[in-house]
């Protein structure tokens, strides 16, 4: 490598989380209105330009925070974007993530430094977005349901717990399809995630189920 070489100018990172939630059935992505330029007033997903200084984890925190809000989300990688002509200013190539929280316990900063609005989009209701952020959008939903299927990414709806039948649901409405009680109930306990516990409660009936926890 050959440093004074101009070639290697003007490039640098995006952070870039696609930050879900489930609500009453619908997946739904956090997106952010853009205050500055380039993509002024446009609708765009949490990240922006990592510093010299942090690692890839560590600024993407950083701008979470700053334009939402939110601190010590656990996210997981998705997918580098590096087309040359991604960003109108400079050469980026974006790191992306995906996570999931609760959105009913949390509070989402709609005004900030950078921001000027901040809501929660159905994915099927998605706007024209800043950047190619729309075609992360798509890679990340296929992240997602690559990771419920083997991950414990779901635990942050289930703190207290859950019955087999609301954690059906929530991967009903991620997978956007329907699935077969019996053999969800066999691939989920055979996936060795989660474990049960004494305790049981109903959920959308009269018969009470088991609840579980992930490990």
């Amino acid at each position: 490598m050959e440093v004074t070489n101009p070639k290697y100018e003007h490039q640098g990172i995006h952070v870039i989380a696609s930050i879900f939630t489930v609500d009453k059935g619908d997946l739904k992505v956090l997106l952010v209105k853009r205050k500055n330029e380039p993509f002024k007033n446009s609708w765009a997903l949490t990240g922006g330009a990592l510093y010299n200084d942090e690692d890839l984890e560590a600024g993407l925190s950083r701008e979470i925070y700053e334009k939402t809000g939110l601190k010590n989300m656990e996210v997981k990688f998705s997918k580098v974007f590096g087309k040359k002509d991604r960003s109108p200013v400079m050469r980026m190539i974006a790191i992306t993530y995906i996570g999931m929280i609760d959105a009913s316990k949390v509070e989402i900063a709609k005004d900030t430094l950078k921001t000027s609005n901040a809501e929660w989009f159905k994915i099927d209701e998605v706007p024209s977005l800043a950047y190619d952020h729309n075609e992360i959008i798509t890679e990340a939903i296929k992240t997602l349901k690559d990771e419920i299927l083997k991950t414990d990414l779901l635990k942050v709806f289930f703190p207290k717990g859950f019955t087999l039948p609301e954690l059906q649901k929530i991967y009903e409405s991620i997978l956007d399809k329907k699935l077969d009680r019996r053999n969800f109930r066999k691939k989920i306990l055979n996936m060795d995630m989660i474990t049960a516990t004494e305790e049981e409660k109903t959920f959308e009936g009269k018969k009470k189920a088991k609840i579980y926890k992930f490990k």
